[in-house]
């Protein structure tokens, strides 16, 4: 039987909140956005993970909630999975081992992508389903998805899913580097632990990011841009 799904106690330190207030004058870095210019990025929400680890379960109702009302506001949607095969190709071996490699080459699952993802997911005709095989969907060469947003002028990514501390946060990195205004939710991705998940929102918020929570992405949604 499953566990009851769980949401991480998140946090980030009030020092780290105090410092970049006072680097640049207010807390968050990111007070607005263009929805028609923003894509909510989900990151391996598939039954690997979902079964798993009931962090993964608690964060769908979340996902949805920005889902659908980044869409009613005219932005895009992208879910993007783990294709079949080792995300450190042909080194995936020596550093897995074999056992622990071959699985990880499995975790995406088998048929057509949109079968793959995750049932509770509320999975729309107009979204944008996408392979990475890596563990960043910005690394070049290794996912459609950064062409797909440059096609459609999307200068904002809303990053969620699992794991918060692997695949989500290398997106959320590359997508930075990549000159793209990133914004990681708190209460919409899942680690394996509190620390772990703790410690990507840190790491984001200091360096590569906005750290926000499902209410406030939903609110900066319904503003009118400016």
């Amino acid at each position: 039987m499953q566990s009851k799904p769980r949401i991480h106690d998140w946090r980030i330190e009030p020092r780290e909140y105090a410092r970049q207030e006072a680097r640049r004058g207010r807390r968050h870095a990111y007070e607005s956005l263009d929805p028609r210019r923003t894509a909510l990025v989900v990151i391996d929400m598939v039954p690997f993970f979902a079964e798993a680890n009931p962090y993964v379960r608690g964060i769908v109702p979340h996902i949805g909630r920005i889902a659908g009302t980044l869409r009613t506001a005219g932005g895009l949607v992208a879910w993007v999975l783990p294709a079949n095969e080792a995300p450190l190709g042909r080194l995936s071996d020596e550093f897995y081992g074999p056992t622990y490699s071959e699985m990880l080459t499995t975790t995406g699952g088998d048929g057509p992508l949109r079968s793959r993802l995750w049932h509770a997911l509320d999975v729309q005709p107009d979204d944008v389903v996408v392979e990475k095989t890596a563990h960043s969907a910005f690394f070049p060469g290794r996912s459609p998805l950064p062409g797909l947003l440059a096609e459609r002028d999307v200068d904002t990514v809303v990053v969620t899913g699992t794991v918060t501390n692997v695949c989500c946060e290398s997106t959320a990195r590359d997508a930075a580097t990549t000159g793209m205004r990133v914004l990681m939710v708190a209460d919409a991705n899942a680690a394996r632990s509190d620390q772990e998940h703790n410690a990507t929102l840190h790491t984001i918020y200091r360096s590569f990011g906005d750290v926000r929570t499902t209410d406030e992405v939903v609110e900066l949604i319904g503003q009118r841009p400016k």
